[in-house]
């Protein structure tokens, strides 16, 4: 009956049994009743992964300076190489403000097909008029959700971890130049496993034929990179 009838439940199904002469309980015939298999929908890491090359993703954190200061940074990561295609820094984020940073990241047509991004207030109406004007669907997350944007929260846990948690931040124009050489060090040669331990701007092996490992200070000497270079 179940299976010839598939939009009818154990109610309906145990009325047609007493009807029938088979006693039988409602709880027996939910119990036996096959269960319907749905087929999966798509999760979101799927969802991610599907359409890593047209999908960016934005996020807002902050930084305390030395003077009890808050500076709000704004990143803009591109999925397919985890590119930081744009970064800012302001004391006082606005909707406005974030719209026109969001303009400035993708000039001449090069705007991704789908934006993700949590649901903070300052991503307000006059943020959203501007995404939609240059043709960006917005993806938000679900409330108190942040592992739904997994790679912009791994970006600034990397930040902090490999350079604002060393250093004591004086002023924006100070906080800029910190994030502007890790931003350099980051795309040029920090090796990312979701890459296959590439960077996002893809380096060369190095022959041993090249010559001697040498090492070069990076972010002030925080980190460093190692290249062959003839002696």
């Amino acid at each position: 009956m179940a299976n010839a009838n598939p939009t009818w439940g154990s109610p309906r199904i145990h009325g047609e049994l007493l009807k029938l002469g088979i006693k039988i309980s409602e709880r027996t015939v939910a119990r036996l009743i096959p269960k319907k298999r749905n087929p999966p929908s798509q999760t979101w890491r799927t969802f991610l992964d599907n359409h890593v090359k047209g999908l960016v993703s934005i996020d807002f954190f902050v930084v305390p300076t030395a003077t009890f200061r808050i500076l709000f940074v704004l990143v803009v990561l591109a999925h397919d190489r985890r590119r930081v295609v744009h970064f800012n820094v302001t004391d006082h984020p606005t909707p406005r403000r974030t719209g026109e940073q969001l303009i400035q990241a993708f000039p001449d047509g090069s705007e991704p097909r789908f934006l993700l991004r949590d649901r903070d207030r300052i991503y307000g109406e006059e943020f959203k008029e501007r995404i939609q004007a240059i043709g960006i669907e917005e993806i938000m997350t679900a409330p108190r959700s942040p592992w739904q944007n997994p790679f912009c929260e791994r970006l600034i846990g990397s930040i902090r971890r490999d350079g604002l948690n060393h250093v004591i931040i004086l002023g924006e124009s100070h906080l800029r130049r910190i994030l502007g050489r890790y931003f350099h060090y980051y795309h040029k040669y920090r090796t990312h496993l979701s890459l296959e331990k590439d960077a996002p701007e893809p380096r060369p092996i190095q022959e041993v034929s090249l010559g001697e490992v040498i090492e070069i200070p990076e972010v002030g000497g925080l980190h460093h990179h190692y290249e062959r270079r003839v002696a």
